[in-house]
């Protein structure tokens, strides 16, 4: 069990700095965002809420004591990379432009997953 808390904690820390960079680039309104929106067809202050909401997610999932708001800010991850995903493909962009958001997605599942097993583990014992 001390071994996967400890894979668990490692995986969740790197997805969790991830999408505070990410959030973080989206409050400030970084170009490279503004770009993707622009040529995604979307307004610009999509930046800040998607940013804010990736910022309240990371600590969402960082935290223990509420499990709903875990189980909530994992399936916000879930729907924002399927929704990155579908925004690329509906405009028509390539393969290299659609496995970014499916990587995410998979590796959003590897803390998932491993906090269900954790949880399970508790719950037995």
């Amino acid at each position: 069990m001390k071994k996967l808390t400890t894979w668990y904690w490692i995986v969740t820390i790197i997805f969790a700095l991830m999408m505070i960079m990410d959030g973080f680039g989206g409050v400030t309104q970084q170009e490279a965002g503004k770009e993707v929106l622009k040529h995604l067809g979307y307004p610009m202050y999509m930046l800040i809420i998607v940013g804010i909401s990736k910022l309240l997610g990371a600590v969402s999932i960082l935290q223990n004591k509420y499990t709903a708001i875990k189980e909530w800010a994992y399936a916000g991850f879930a729907i924002n990379f399927i929704g990155a995903f579908a925004s690329r493909a509906f405009v028509g962009d390539g393969i290299s432009l659609l496995i970014p958001p499916l990587v995410a997605l998979i590796m959003m599942f590897i803390p998932y997953i491993l906090w269900k097993k954790l949880r399970a583990n508790v719950k037995n014992s």
